[in-house]
């Protein structure tokens, strides 16, 4: 979540200083544990079964590599990558220990040079550091970058998460409602779109009672 080193002086809660995001995630992966853990994301899990065996997957900003390493270790050839380098040589650290191959860029979500109808899946947990700017920008890219019958597995925090305050930005407006993702994802088939509330364990920065969406979508 977006910790108090976010903030400057001159900002407020509702405004935070993102203006360095590769210097705060690097800062803050540049710990010897990992703040997410090294497990996959539970809704990824959950619906793993649902994505192609060996297909080919992208995991947008997996930080420290705990889902694209959880991939790859199912037989995906998966692509990823993060802002922080910091982030991605731990996420090759973890590939390397767990003898997988993940293909780790340091890109931001803008500058990533983002491919049209490759990916069988493309896996996007907890993507809330974008504004609604970088956000339709994103998704829209995300869209495109899926293959025919290609999947999208999506999970974000909704609005209540102000309330929990156990992880994510405290910033309404980089929250997600189902809503919002079937508008953003319009021209894909929904199969699964659910806001709930779950505990999660998901390292240190990912814990308790949660306000979640989670959405499971096929290209068509």
């Amino acid at each position: 979540g977006t910790g108090a080193r976010a903030i400057t002086p001159t900002t407020t809660m509702n405004e935070p200083a993102f203006d360095d995001p590769a210097g705060t995630w690097n800062k803050r992966f540049e710990g010897s544990g990992y703040l997410f853990g090294t497990e996959p994301n539970e809704y990824l899990r959950t619906h793993a079964d649902r994505l192609r065996p060996g297909g080919r997957v992208l995991c947008v900003a997996d930080g420290e590599g705990r889902n694209s390493v959880w991939l790859a270790r199912r037989g995906m050839l998966v692509d990823a990558f993060d802002i922080a380098e910091v982030g991605v040589e731990k996420a090759k650290r973890l590939a390397a220990e767990a003898d997988v191959n993940v293909h780790f860029e340091v890109a931001d979500c803008d500058g990533w040079p983002w491919p049209v109808a490759a990916y069988d899946a493309i896996v996007a947990i907890f993507i809330q550091f974008a504004d609604p700017a970088m956000r339709e920008r994103l998704f829209a890219r995300i869209a495109a970058a899926l293959a025919p019958g290609g999947m999208l597995v999506l999970q974000g925090y909704t609005p209540q998460q102000l309330e929990f305050k156990t992880g994510g930005p405290p910033i309404l407006s980089h929250l997600y409602t189902a809503d919002m993702l079937r508008t953003a994802f319009g021209g894909l088939e929904i199969i699964e779109l659910d806001e709930y509330v779950a505990d999660l364990s998901e390292g240190n920065h990912h814990v308790g009672r949660s306000a979640l969406v989670g959405m499971l979508a096929r290209k068509p």
